[in-house]
């Protein structure tokens, strides 16, 4: 069993967390050949008001202009992970792994798949079936109903000398009105949910943070 360092940063800026994940990736990359039980960082937090593109993006997914963005104490980054245009806020716990992949022995669709899991997981201990959606991403409940398919949890990672970085955005008490202004994922017919939409109350995100860590753990067969 491997061990990582799991760290709840709490609300940062976008930039700033993205600059502290390369600072980590940085610090494992340079441990890595000596350290052969540590498998990296796990980061959990919260940000304000951001959209983010990924490498393969397509910036017209963004439907606002500048003026709009600072109306509504929004952001817009262009970032370095994979995927499309997606939104980050408070009440969304986002999640960053900065993972040795050698070390764990995995490879990036059974990385990806093993994150997914997690969500599923915990989305069960709500009695929610999450699932995956065939030639996306992510975890979505009703996958196979075209008209009611919801995403619940965006996934975009980036690998980069076998340690990944970003990672995924679940959203709990997300404010969902925000992804109306983008087209998410780059998918135009399906909806996005929370939590707290799906379940009709207030959730306790550090509840949810709490079983969702110790589903990643479990799910990746990790330690603290």
């Amino acid at each position: 069993m491997f061990k990582v360092d799991f760290q709840d940063i709490g609300l940062i800026n976008y930039v700033d967390g993205w600059e502290y994940q390369e600072q980590l990736h940085r610090n494992l990359t340079s441990l890595s050949a000596n350290h052969q039980s540590f498998a990296g960082f796990l980061l959990f937090c919260e940000h304000p008001h951001v959209y983010t593109l990924g490498n393969s993006g397509n910036p017209n997914h963004l439907l606002i202009n500048q003026e709009f963005l600072n109306s509504i104490q929004a952001t817009y980054v262009k970032t370095n992970r994979g995927g499309d245009i997606t939104y980050h806020g408070p009440g969304q716990i986002v999640g960053y792994l900065i993972f040795n992949l050698r070390l764990l022995h995995l490879g990036i669709k059974q990385y990806i798949h093993l994150i997914e899991e997690s969500i599923i997981r915990t989305l069960k201990e709500f009695h929610l079936n999450g699932e995956r959606l065939e030639g996306a991403t992510g975890v979505w409940l009703d996958a196979s109903n075209k008209s009611k398919a919801r995403k619940i949890c965006a996934i975009g990672v980036r690998v980069s000398k076998g340690i990944t970085m970003h990672g995924f955005a679940f959203n709990v008490n997300t404010q969902l009105q925000y992804f109306q202004y983008i087209i998410p994922c780059g998918i135009q017919d399906k909806g996005v949910t929370s939590l707290q939409r799906e379940l009709q109350a207030n959730i306790d995100i550090e509840n949810v943070k709490q079983i969702l860590k110790n589903q990643i753990l479990t799910t990746f067969n990790l330690t603290v």
